[in-house]
């Protein structure tokens, strides 16, 4: 087998291992998402719909509404960075990130919906914002886990190039995340119809069995689908 063979196969296999990631990741987000809509009224992955609300509720004269989306906006923000963080102390940044995501889903899931609702929703909404940092792209593709819009973008401009003849195929991954988030959203619309509060269970009990999991993919993969962060410290005065 000559090197450059042995290079594409390579290459192939952490491609596959990371489309699969993504797809199992796009699938829990879809499904939380659905199930938090059903629980809540109001979105725990998709901020651009609820900036969106947010704007039509402060027209509408409805501060409670509004403050309760903005804060949802802000608790993701903190989530993407918290999961961040976690990534980069981490030696298995995957399974330490969902680790974190499943104990907070779990820890959601038994907080009294009547007593504390607005609590249960902004965890779920920062389990969901640090789900983010499991994967943050596959072979130097951006990849979004709880939104696909820029996905779908991308994928729509990948069709766009082919058309005027650009063969490169690589923009199809971007497909993945949407596939797996309209799936997980269509298993949580049923589960969620079911099983109302404790279906929260169901996907913390994913999460958590997704991270042990994760514990075998080859140690050479495990920085692979994250972003390096460098740290420079400013030079003394």
């Amino acid at each position: 087998m000559t090197r450059q063979r042995r290079r594409s196969l390579i290459k192939a296999k952490r491609t596959g291992m990371g489309i699969a990631l993504v797809a199992a990741l796009s699938f829990i987000a879809g499904m939380t998402d659905a199930i938090g809509l059903r629980m809540s009224g109001d979105f725990v992955s998709f901020m651009t719909g609820n900036t969106t609300r947010a704007a039509m509720s402060l027209q509408d004269g409805n501060w409670g509404h509004t403050l309760k989306l903005l804060g949802a906006i802000a608790t993701f923000v903190l989530g993407n960075a918290v999961g961040i963080v976690i990534a980069h102390r981490a030696d298995n940044r995957i399974f330490a990130v969902l680790a974190a995501v499943g104990a907070t889903l779990a820890v959601a899931s038994v907080i009294p919906t009547t007593d504390l609702p607005l609590v249960q929703f902004y965890m779920v909404v920062l389990a969901m914002g640090m789900i983010n940092a499991a994967v943050e792209h596959v072979e130097g593709l951006p990849i979004g886990l709880t939104y696909v819009t820029g996905a779908l973008s991308r994928f729509g401009r990948g069709i766009g190039r082919w058309l005027i003849g650009e063969r490169k195929m690589d923009w199809t991954i971007q497909i993945v995340p949407w596939l797996g988030m309209l799936s997980g959203a269509l298993c949580g619309a049923v589960v969620g119809a079911y099983m109302d509060y404790a279906s929260l269970w169901i996907v913390a009990a994913i999460v958590t069995l997704l991270a042990f999991i994760t514990m075998l993919m080859p140690r050479s993969l495990r920085h692979r689908y994250n972003q390096g962060v460098t740290i420079r410290k400013m030079p003394a005065p």
